[in-house]
This record gives structure tokens, C-alpha cells and sequence, in this order.
């Protein structure tokens, strides 16, 4: 009876499969172009169903369908969708014709929705991962540089260094206004806050957490530019949003491996320029001046700041550093210059990045999981950066309207050593600046003093010599090689970010996801310095421990319908974020007294009374609702709403709710109109839109915080700011419009956009008189308006079946203006520099760089009107430093660090299997200080200022003021030269004869201009005229830089940069080894770049991440840079890309 209930059982199941087999249709075949090429990835989806597949790396395919007269649905990115009945065949080849290829794009928006680009009503930017890692970047937003309209990149430095990235220009005072980065749905925290200053004058810049993404792993990046595009992301969405979709396991079929090898070699080339005329000293001395108590040779001051003492090269024995004979005894040498000194530090960087992936797809599942390594060694000596980044991407099918997707990545970033920045201190970069070409550098690669290793560094000093020729030590410099091997600023983050989704088709119309991300890491910050630092003697040691974490749980519940000729779809949901933050510091004091037993690095070896800790905890809580619609007619005209709703803990219980809406339009006239076979789209768009900023948390009311040890006693502080106790979130309304069109088959293409935005209730620190017990208080205030426009122009001008050749512009310029500030208020400082520095006024630009003026005569009746005012010791008569911020006749607007415009060129040319592509960036206008050259120019180390000042050599004192009266537009009106000087360092540079100390020497110089007052008519009455002649007094040519003034230091910040240029080969398939795509490209980065201003430093290295004058959070410093000095370099990367 078993038997036969177990045959009947088998017999069964063999009918059922025998039945089953029977009703399946295999279909195979190929997918080409209708130019012929095979196309990989294209989707196959039986039509109705869930049931698809992908082309392989060769175009072909194999699909089971349950019967012969199903339908197969065929989709390419670029091509047009064709469906094709089966009618019971087995072979199905197809060929896709092109369609006007970005005309169909399908960009991905807000809250991850993709959308056909021709429905949006607002810009987006669309950068393919493919044009990203044709040239490898370490951090991929360097990647985006001139790629998108409206978009600016900023970065301090070299590798690791942080990256700002500003979205249609500063719309917030008091943020950094950098953009909300999403990765895969992930909110990605990516602060500038990198700064830590441990040890006097010691900043290294650790780079922000966006780096953590590896460019390799991404599939494509959308620039959400304007409020209509991100009002869906809240108040995080104020700056812009940035939406980073990584690659998947989707476009294969079968299982796959990818293998990417990246070399890159630095060097470097053109370095900042130094003279090698003159070493140490403030005047210029020769053998016979003997001003060193008699003796018969010159001491150098080889620690002195300023350059201008005896000449080189001209056979002048001295005694210097660090020449002695055998008994330790001084002993004279000839002074000579060694100019490749600057050159010789510096060693060839390397940057290798190796990364591999596996991935597959089927039915149910696809994956990828990718691991990749980043080693670099960097050209500043003992710098290097490491990063380890393992992904994993997966989605499952369990049922047919039912699916789970999921990602997890962890990132591992450090270094051994990054180089501190600034203008002081441990920057190494600095201390070489300031090593005068008198010293062989050969002499400091032993950098311990023999003997006293680890306790004592070689270093340049000065000889004070007695005159009975005995010696000691004087003030000492930095050795470049201590700071750059003993100065170790280390740092771990180890971070964790990913999503868990789930996707659940309700109906043929509805659908409902629910997902879950998750970002945090941990930053581990160390810092070493050893014993003998001119900053901190005894050493310093310290240990920093950051924690960020932020969790996201969203719903969203979309509605679809196609009624005839309308499409209606609908989306409501809600999200909940929490960010939680901590951070706790241990470290010696600054300027305490170091280490209790020099050279061990660990928080026991620091007395209790010299331990400087800190530390700190906050959260951050927002709920959100928010909904979207979008209604469509005939193709033709698109209408997008959406409307969200935040509340933020950080705001006060009655302010908390903020409501932000959104409209665009979309109207696609070719769709509407008959206009021929050569227009692809005629779009017009527009959108209007509301969004927010909140704030930091705790900024309501006064909290206690740990500020240190006082003796053994906890010490707890309060802010010195007055807080606002119902402080009200930034609101910023926007509008834009925008035209779209193409052109023969999309041959020729064009967008366009003007924008206009106000941001109001801006949240702001002012400043308070001491006697309120405040330093400032916190008020909701101002408006900022600003305007723009954007354009990109690309086309394909030759496109045949071996070569095609495609280029496009982007261009954009955009203006910030602040409208209004508090009452009593008419500017705000950004930051400050000399007597000058970063100020807005009320009705003037975000930008402008004030600066103070030179006193001159204001006597219209007075043949010396407009001439300056010099003192009767020859200085000018500018006395400013009280007020030289405030609005006025006191100072002068002298430039704005913002371009007048910025354009972006990218192109690629292919042949057969060649690709020769290149990236140009370009920008016009704007200015920049450099307080290298301030600080490098006040100490004269630069030869451009002495080839500045006017030289009147062989003139007497009265043709020189016939020379001054007859070129008076030029050196003595308003309109002339600002800051004129006379003179030189040496008779051979026009220095004129100059008394000091019973020594005679031609170091001289005078500034032109009259001394002179007003009567009590208000008339200007001369006393002496400073022109060269009888009575005009000098002064020596160290002292008269001009230091207070801002334009000494002030250049202009155009350039145009060859960003990216790369050949690459694309190899045919080799399947009998198992190869089936490979490609090899060499490339470089920055090989032309040209600067206006021509002093060696990049106009995008003006730009600083640390605490801002204004404002209670961290506020990139733009316009300004501080000894980022690296030189220039050519790289040379080769790139293998092999897929199995």
C-alpha cells in the first residue's frame, strides 16, 4: 500500500514537472545598438511580471517564460525601450535605437526618488560615477571641481586635507554652508570642525568624513542645488543636498569580479619663491663694519626673522651657524647662498589604491561587496595617510511584490603623521619658509644634536659673541626635519554606516517602503611633540576621542496611476533622526610645562597641575512629516508639490514647528507643439521654495561645562554668550527658472538657470560692551539675498561608429548680499587680518575685503590735496587700529574673495578603443590675502618686494622731487600706486644713506607725501615736503613693509587649471583566460595651471576650516590663506581595470 501511494506521489510530480517544463519558453539572444556595438547591461523584463534578466558583458542573454506569448520588455539607458511579442520563438536578437541620450535621463531626487529629468522643474546636477574615477582623487569631491554649474570646491592642501564644497554661494553667516550629503539614503556627517589644536601654535587639519567614500564604489552623484529640489530634506537641506548613489550587483548577470589598480606619483615642480640675496639680519653689513664689538667677522643672526643683513655671494667671511672648528671655537666661512634648499626638503609622493569587488545577480538576489586599499606616502617628509574600506549592497526578492535591500560599509582612515597648518608653530612647511638660504639645509637632516638625542633638536641659533671672542647661544628657530619627523599629529576614525530596507508593492498602485540607516565613527586624535620645540620646551603630549553617531528611521507610502493621457503619482511619509555627539580631550596645557619625563607620551607623565582636559556631550532629535505630488499631462506638462513639517529639539518648545512647501513646473513645448525631427526638448521649468536651518543643540539656555582643572578642582564654565530663549529657525525662500533644450538628436544641448533666494532670521552673535558680564549675545536677525545664474552648453560633434567626440560647458555666477542686520547694526566681520579683513556692510556683498586708508590731505585748495600725510619721522600718518572695522571714511573696500564667475569645460574624444579625456576649470575674479606673503614679506624674504619699491638710483634729493612732483598721478594722487616706498636694502636696489647706531649704510628708504596740519579755517598748511630732498628723514628698509595693511597682501585669485586629463585603452575580451572587460589609462592632475597673480600659492588653497569671528558654530574662512605652501605637482597615475 506504501509502494504504491509512494509511485503514485513520484508519479505525480513527475507529470506536474513534466507539465511544468513543458509550459516553459527559454529564450536567448543578442542586444546590439543600432550602430552595431554590443551592449552589456541592458534589462529584459518579461512584461506585467517580476521576471527578468540582464545582458552579459557580449549583449547576450537567456530568459524562461512560462509561455510563447508573453511579451519582453527591453531597456537601456540612452536607447529606446522597444517591447517584443515572443509568438513562440526560442531566438530573439534585438537592436535598440539611440534616443536623445540625457533627454530620457533618469536622475535620482529627493528622498532617493529617480525621475525622468525632462519632468523636473527644477535643476539637478548628474555626474556618473564613470567621471569620477577616470582620475583617481583621494577625496571624491575634488572630483566634482568645474563638473557642475554653481558648485565651488575649496581645499586646504595636499591628501587628507580638508574639502569645502559650497552650493550657488554662502547662504548662511553663520554655518559652512556646506551641503547635506546622503549616501544610499544615509545621512553622512561631514563637518569642517577638523582642527584640534594640541601644543602652542600646532593645528593639524584632520579632513572631513566625507573622504571616507571610496570614489571607486560609486555609480553616480545628483547636486540637488536649489530649495525646490531639497525642500523634501528639511532644514538640512538649506545649502543644497548632495545624493551619492553607490553601485550595486543590478547591471550583472551571473557572478562577476572587478579589479582596479591605481599608482599615482607626486612631484613636485614649481615652489614658492624665496631671494637668496641676503641672510639673516635687519641691515645690511659688510666686512668693514665690524658691528659685532670690534671683531673682525659678522656674527649672522641666523634665528632672526628679518633678511635683509649681509649680502651672499659676494666673498664676505662671517661667522654662522653651524661652522666651528675642531675645539667648538667660531671659526669664519665664506657666506654663500644654497637655493635649491626649498627644493631639497620636499620628496616624491606616492599614492597607490587597490580595490576589488564580486558581484551577481539573478531572479531573487543581486550583490556586491567590494574591499579596497589606499596607502600614501606624501611629498612633506614623515606624512602619509592609509584607508581601508570594505562595502556590501544587497537586495533579495522574497516575494514577487515583496523585496529587502540592505548596505553596510566600514571605513578605516588614518595617518601616522599629518602636518600641522597655520601661519606659527609646527607647520614644517613654515619652519623651511623661514630657513634663509645662508643655512645648507644638508646641515638639519640630522635634526637630534649629538648626544642629546631626544632631547634636543639641531637647530639653527644665534651666535652672541663677546668681544673677547667667546660665544653662547642665542634665540633659536625650528628645524624643518624636527618639525616634520618629532611634531607627530596622528589620528584613527573607524566608521560604520549603512541602511536596512524594505520595499512592499500593496497593489499595482500602491507601495509602501520602510527603512533604517545608520552612520556612525569613532576619531581617535593623538599628538606627540618632542622636547626642545621652541613652542613648548619640555613637549607636549595630548589625546582626543571624537564619537558621532547619527540613526534615521523613515516610511514612505506612494500612490501611482495612469488615467489616458494623465499620470498622477502621490508619496507621504515620515522620518525620525537622532544625532548623538561626544568628545572628550586630555592633554598638557598650552604654554604649561610640558612633560614630567621628556620623550614619554602618555597622560601619567603630566603633572596634575599642567593636565588640561575637556570634554562634552550633546544630542539632536528631529521628527519630520512630509508629502509629495506630482501630476502629469500628455508628457507635456509636469507639476510638482511637496509640503514637509519638522520639529527640532533644539528649538524652543513654541518655535520648534517649522513648515516648509515646495512648487515646480515643468512644460515640454516640443511635446506640445509640432517642431520637427531636430528638436529633441524645448523645456521651460520654474520652482519657488521654502526651507530651513535650526541650530546647534543647547543654544537656548546657559549650561555648565567642564572647562579644565583648576589646581586639582574640576573647573565648570558657562558660554560667555547671552542666549536667545525662543529662538526662531533660518527660513530661506527661493525661486528659480530654467530652460532646456537639444537639438538633433540631442547633438547639441543646453540648460539654463536664473535664481533668486532670501534667507532671513539669521542666526547671529553680536558683540557686547564687558560691562554686561557677556562677550555677545545671540540674536535672530538679518536678511541675505542672493541671485544667480547657471548654464551648461554640450555637444557631440562628431559621433560615427569609431569615433565619437563629446564636450560640455558648464558656467555659473552668483552674487550674496546682506540686505539687513540687527538695529544697530551695519556690518558683520568674517574674519580679520592686520587692520583689515573679511567684512559685510549692510547693502554690500558677502566677500568684501576692507582695508585701511592712507591719511591724505582733504584740502581741495591745497596744491598738496590728495597727497599723503607723513609724520615727522617719515612714517605715514594711518592710526587706525581702534575702530579700522568700523563702517566709514576710515576704510576702503578693496576686493571681494568671491569669483565674478566660474566656467568648467569637460571633454572626451574616443576612436575605436581609445579614450583621450580632459576636465578645465576656470575662474574669474575675486581676491585673496596671503598671509604667507605677509608674514614672508614683512620679513623680507621675498623678492618681489623688493622689486616693488621705487628705485631712484644715481638721483639727488632734488630730482628725485622733481621726479615724485612730476609723476605725482602716479605715486602721490588717490588713483597712483597705493603705499609708495623710495628706496631699497642696498645702494644697488636704490637704498639711500641711513644713520643707525653711528653706521652709515644705503638701506634707507622714505615714503612720499607731505607733513603738514589744518588751521582752524580747515585749510591744510605745509610744513616739509617728504620727497627725497634736504630734511626728508629715511627709515631702514626692514621696517617699512607696511605691515598693517591688508592690500600688501592681497592678489588676485583668477586661474584656469587642466584638472584631469587621462588615455585609456579599452582591451578586447579574452575569454580564454576569463577576461571579459579590461582597460588601462594613464592620467594626471593640475598639469597646466595658471594663476593671475603668479606668487606660487593656489588662489583655492585660500580657505580655512576653524572658528569664526561670527557665529557660535565652525565657519569656513574663505578669501584667506596661511602658509599653504606645498609646492605645485605634476602627478603621473596608471590605472588597471580588469573585469572576470
Amino acid at each position: 500500500m506504501k509502494k504504491s501511494i509512494l509511485q503514485t506521489f513520484f508519479l505525480g510530480m513527475f507529470l506536474l514537472f513534466a507539465v511544468a517544463s513543458f509550459a516553459q519558453v527559454n529564450v536567448t539572444g543578442t542586444v546590439k545598438s543600432d550602430e552595431g556595438e554590443l551592449l552589456p547591461g541592458v534589462s529584459i523584463v518579461e512584461k506585467g511580471t517580476g521576471n527578468g534578466v540582464i545582458t552579459d558583458l557580449d549583449g547576450n542573454y537567456s530568459i524562461s517564460v512560462p509561455n510563447g506569448q508573453a511579451s519582453l520588455v527591453f531597456s537601456f539607458v540612452g536607447m529606446q525601450t522597444q517591447e517584443v511579442q515572443i509568438d513562440g520563438r526560442s531566438v530573439i536578437d534585438v537592436t535598440l535605437a539611440t534616443s536623445s541620450i540625457g533627454v530620457d535621463e533618469v536622475v535620482v531626487t529627493a528622498l532617493g526618488i529617480s525621475r525622468e529629468k525632462k519632468s523636473l522643474g527644477y535643476s539637478v546636477g548628474e555626474v556618473e560615477g564613470e567621471n569620477l574615477q577616470k582620475v583617481a582623487q583621494e577625496n571624491v569631491l575634488n572630483a566634482l571641481s568645474g563638473k557642475v554649474a554653481g558648485v565651488t570646491i575649496n581645499s586646504t592642501g595636499g591628501p587628507g586635507s580638508s574639502v569645502s564644497m559650497v552650493i550657488r554661494g554662502a547662504s548662511s553667516l553663520t554655518s559652512d554652508n556646506q551641503p547635506l550629503f546622503v549616501v544610499d539614503g544615509i545621512p553622512m556627517n561631514n563637518t569642517l570642525n577638523n582642527v584640534t589644536a594640541i601644543g602652542r601654535d600646532n593645528k593639524p587639519d584632520y579632513g572631513n568624513a566625507i573622504s571616507d567614500i571610496n570614489a571607486d564604489d560609486i555609480e553616480s552623484i545628483s547636486v540637488l542645488k536649489g530649495p525646490s529640489a531639497a525642500a523634501l530634506y528639511g532644514s538640512r537641506a538649506g545649502n543644497g543636498v548632495v545624493l551619492i548613489t553607490t553601485k550595486s550587483g543590478k547591471k550583472t548577470q551571473g557572478l562577476g569580479v572587478t579589479i582596479t589598480s591605481n599608482t599615482v606619483i607626486d612631484n613636485p615642480y614649481k615652489y614658492l619663491e624665496k631671494h637668496t640675496l641676503f641672510a639673516n639680519g635687519q641691515r645690511p653689513f659688510t666686512q668693514d663694519d665690524r658691528p659685532n664689538n670690534g671683531l673682525d667677522y659678522y656674527a649672522v643672526p641666523v634665528a632672526d626673522s628679518y633678511w635683509v643683513g649681509p649680502e651672499l655671494d659676494n666673498g664676505m667671511m662671517a661667522y654662522q651657524w653651524p661652522y666651528f672648528d675642531e675645539n667648538g671655537q667660531l671659526e669664519a666661512t665664506p657666506l654663500v647662498s644654497h637655493p635649491d634648499n626649498y627644493k631639497e626638503f620636499f620628496e616624491t609622493g606616492i599614492t597607490s589604491t587597490n580595490t576589488i569587488s564580486i558581484n551577481d545577480s539573478n531572479e531573487k538576489l543581486d550583490y556586491r561587496i567590494s574591499y579596497s586599499n589606499m596607502q600614501n606616502k606624501g611629498i612633506i617628509p614623515n606624512s602619509d595617510l592609509h584607508k581601508n574600506s570594505i562595502g556590501l549592497n544587497s537586495t533579495i526578492k522574497l516575494l514577487d511584490n515583496l523585496s529587502v535591500s540592505s548596505s553596510i560599509n566600514f571605513v578605516s582612515n588614518g595617518a601616522d603623521n599629518r602636518p600641522s597648518t597655520g601661519n606659527r608653530g609646527t607647520n614644517p612647511l613654515q619652519a623651511l619658509y623661514d630657513i634663509n638660504s645662508s643655512i645648507d639645509i644638508n646641515d638639519l637632516k640630522n635634526y637630534w644634536e649629538p648626544g642629546k638625542e631626544g632631547i634636543q633638536q639641531n637647530a639653527p641659533y644665534n651666535l652672541e659673541v663677546n668681544s673677547d671672542g667667546t660665544y653662547g647661544k642665542g634665540d633659536m628657530i625650528n628645524n624643518p626635519y624636527f618639525i616634520a619627523n618629532e611634531v607627530n599629529n596622528s589620528f584613527q576614525r573607524d566608521r560604520v554606516f549603512g541602511n536596512a530596507r524594505v520595499d512592499y508593492d500593496i497593489t499595482k498602485e500602491w507601495s509602501l517602503m520602510a527603512r533604517y540607516t545608520h552612520d556612525q565613527f569613532h576619531e581617535k586624535r593623538e599628538t606627540k611633540i618632542a622636547p626642545s620645540y621652541t613652542g613648548d620646551a619640555n613637549g607636549v603630549y595630548g589625546l582626543e576621542n571624537l564619537y558621532r553617531r547619527e540613526q534615521n528611521a523613515d516610511f514612505l507610502l506612494a500612490y501611482k496611476k495612469t488615467m489616458d493621457a494623465w499620470s498622477f503619482n502621490a508619496s507621504a511619509g515620515g522620518n525620525y533622526m537622532y544625532q548623538f555627539a561626544e568628545n572628550n580631550l586630555t592633554a598638557t596645557k598650552d604654554r604649561g610645562s610640558g612633560l614630567i619625563v621628556p620623550g614619554v607620551y602618555n597622560i601619567g607623565n603630566i603633572a596634575p597641575d599642567n593636565l588640561r582636559y575637556t570634554s562634552g556631550m550633546s544630542e539632536k532629535a528631529i521628527y519630520s512629516l512630509y508629502g509629495l505630488a506630482s501630476i502629469g499631462y500628455k508628457d507635456a506638462v509636469y507639476l510638482d508639490l511637496t509640503a514637509r513639517n519638522d520639529w527640532s529639539s533644539t528649538l524652543p518648545e513654541e518655535n520648534r514647528s517649522y513648515f516648509y512647501p515646495s512648487a515646480s513646473l515643468s512644460m515640454l513645448l516640443n511635446n506640445m507643439f509640432e517642431m520637427g525631427s531636430n528638436v529633441s526638448l524645448a523645456k521651460l521649468r520654474g520652482g519657488w521654495a521654502m526651507v530651513g536651518n535650526d541650530t546647534d543643540p543647547y543654544k537656548l539656555m546657559a549650561t555648565m561645562v567642564n572647562s579644565g582643572l583648576w589646581g586639582n578642582q574640576i573647573e565648570l564654565s558657562t558660554s560667555g554668550t547671552l542666549l536667545l530663549p525662543d529662538l526662531k529657525p533660518e527660513i530661506q525662500t527661493s525661486w528659480e527658472i530654467g530652460a532646456d533644450l537639444a537639438f538633433f538628436d540631442n547633438r547639441i544641448r543646453f540648460e539654463g538657470t536664473y535664481y533668486e533666494a532670501e534667507n532671513e532670521n539669521q542666526i547671529l552673535n553680536i558683540g557686547l560692551p564687558p560691562s554686561s558680564g557677556y562677550t555677545g549675545k545671540q540674536i535672530n536677525a538679518g536678511l541675505i539675498s542672493s541671485k544667480g545664474i547657471e548654464f551648461s552648453l554640450g555637444g557631440t560633434p562628431v559621433r560615427t561608429k569609431d569615433l565619437n567626440w563629446d564636450v560640455n560647458f558648464v558656467f555659473s555666477k552668483n552674487r550674496t548680499r546682506v540686505e539687513e542686520l540687527a538695529d544697530g547694526f551695519d556690518y558683520i566681520v568674517l574674519w580679520t587680518d592686520a587692520k583689515g579683513g573679511a567684512v559685510t556692510r549692510v547693502g554690500d556683498e558677502i566677500g568684501q575685503i576692507v582695508d585701511d586708508i592712507l591719511v591724505r590731505v582733504e584740502d581741495e585748495s591745497s596744491p598738496y590735496y590728495g597727497w599723503p600725510i607723513i609724520d615727522d619721522e617719515g612714517w605715514d600718518d594711518a592710526d587706525n587700529w581702534e575702530n579700522y572695522m568700523e563702517p566709514g571714511d576710515n576704510t576702503a573696500v578693496i576686493g571681494n574673495f568671491n569669483p565674478d564667475f566660474m566656467v568648467g569645460m569637460q571633454t572626451s574624444l574616443t576612436y575605436k578603443n581609445w579614450t583621450l579625456s580632459a576636465s578645465l576649470d576656470w575662474r574669474v575674479g575675486g581676491q585673496f590675502v596671503s598671509q604667507t606673503f605677509r608674514y614672508g614679506e614683512s620679513d623680507l624674504h621675498t623678492k618681489r618686494w623688493i622689486d616693488r619699491t621705487l628705485k631712484l638710483n644715481g638721483m639727488s634729493g632734488a630730482e628725485m622731487a622733481e621726479y615724485l612732483i612730476d609723476h605725482a598721478d602716479e605715486y602721490l594722487s588717490p588713483d597712483g600706486e597705493f603705499f609708495v616706498v623710495v628706496g631699497g636694502p642696498t645702494a644697488e636696489y636704490g637704498g639711500l644713506p641711513h644713520t643707525e647706531d653711528g653706521i652709515t649704510l644705503n638701506d634707507g628708504v622714505f615714503m612720499p607725501g607731505v607733513e603738514g596740519y589744518y588751521d582752524e579755517n580747515g585749510k591744510f598748511v605745509m610744513v616739509k615736503e617728504h620727497l627725497g630732498g634736504d630734511g626728508t628723514p629715511t627709515i631702514r628698509y626692514q621696517d617699512f613693509y607696511g605691515w598693517g595693511y591688508t592690500r600688501n597682501a592681497m592678489f588676485d585669485a583668477d586661474f584656469i587649471k587642466l584638472r584631469e586629463i587621462s588615455l585609456s585603452y579599452q582591451l578586447p575580451p579574452l575569454k580564454s583566460i576569463g577576461i571579459n572587460n579590461a582597460s588601462i589609462s594613464v592620467y594626471s592632475r593640475n598639469i597646466l595651471l595658471w594663476t593671475k597673480a603668479g606668487i606660487g600659492i593656489d588662489p583655492e588653497t585660500a580657505f580655512q576650516a576653524e572658528s569664526s569671528n561670527q557665529g557660535s558654530g565652525i565657519q569656513f574662512k574663505q578669501g584667506i590663506e596661511r602658509y599653504n605652501v606645498r609646492p605645485w605637482t605634476i602627478p603621473v597615475g596608471i590605472k588597471l581595470n580588469v573585469s572576470f
